[in-house]
């Protein structure tokens, strides 16, 4: 059963980190400009790190 478990969680990393990434990187790529464009950098980057400490916390889990 812990098998089962230690891959999920590994999933669950990956799935975040991937998309983390993602978001991180789309917040630079915006074209918007003005309040709007500060909008979504301010979301994708708030997506991006949360992503990114999710998948730390699931690294540590399987530690």
């Amino acid at each position: 059963m812990t098998d089962w478990i230690n891959a999920i969680t590994f999933g669950v990393a990956l799935l975040a980190f991937a998309l983390g990434l993602s978001s991180i990187i789309m917040g630079f790529l915006t074209t918007e400009t003005g309040p709007k464009g500060m909008q979504e950098k301010v979301e994708y980057g708030f997506f991006g790190v949360t992503g990114l400490v999710v998948c730390l916390v699931m690294g540590y889990a399987l530690a």
